[in-house]
């Protein structure tokens, strides 16, 4: 079975923890959601994202159907569960082999955790708003485990040269700092706009970083790639507006 249309992490997990990411071909859709979109909100036809979503249980053999939420650009984390039921928050969690926590990302940064053990996994959907409102923070906390037993891996998202922002993102993050340490390292993810004044490039990675830390987080991979600029390998809403949705999902092998 060819599994060239996903992305595994390159991190050190537990054996007992499986994860994967979702590329934007081998899939079902056609037209501006070519070819593997996994979202059904987007208004991509739904005979091919279910398709979609049936292809990736089958070739990653999923122990069950994803918990999918309806993603709100919130704080809001929710135990996963593999009861069909879509959750509104911007997380999930589970202890439980054999339920796969997923969230859907087209250059807002997913954020996967499992702790040391391979006991515990979380899944994180931390676009600008609700990675400055804490989603991170409560996902962290709602592992329930010492954050130094923590692993994270920073999925694909919108890369430092491309995510152009306002002084309304800089100053939501300012806000949200936990320390003056924390506070220095936001800084240092805001660069000034060349050509546009009070317009600044952020590096969403970084932020997803300085937040983990200030948690007590240190075990973190992954931020390397661009959503934006790798249009064959990625869904971009920045590049494109109607686009599909890629899936970072992760789950205890039971």
């Amino acid at each position: 079975m060819a599994l060239d249309h996903y992305l595994f992490p390159d991190w050190p997990a537990p054996a007992a923890v499986r994860a994967a990411v979702t590329l934007r071909s081998g899939g079902h859709s056609e037209g501006a959601y070519s070819s593997f979109n996994l979202g059904n909100h987007v208004g991509d036809d739904e005979i091919a994202v279910s398709a979609n979503r049936r292809q990736l249980q089958q070739e990653l053999q999923l122990p069950a159907e994803p918990q999918w939420l309806e993603q709100i650009h919130s704080d809001r984390v929710v135990e996963a569960h593999h009861d069909g039921v879509v959750r509104t928050a911007d997380a999930s969690f589970t202890g439980s082999p054999g339920v796969v926590c997923a969230v859907l990302t087209a250059d807002c940064l997913p954020v996967l955790l499992c702790d040391r053990q391979g006991t515990r996994v979380a899944a994180v959907h931390a676009g600008w708003r609700g990675l400055a409102g804490g989603v991170i923070r409560n996902a962290v906390e709602a592992l329930d485990c010492a954050p130094e037993d923590l692993l994270a891996w920073l999925g694909p998202a919108i890369g430092p040269n491309a995510f152009e922002t306002g002084v309304d993102v800089l100053e939501a993050f300012f806000e949200s700092a936990q320390s003056a340490d924390h506070a220095e390292k936001m800084a240092q993810c805001f660069r000034p706009h060349s050509k546009k004044p009070l317009h600044f490039l952020a590096d969403i990675y970084g932020l997803g970083r300085a937040e983990l830390e200030s948690l007590g987080v240190s075990a973190i991979y992954g931020g390397d790639r661009c959503t934006v600029t790798d249009a064959e390998s990625f869904f971009s809403y920045r590049r494109d507006k109607t686009t599909g949705r890629m899936a970072s999902l992760i789950w205890l092998q039971p």
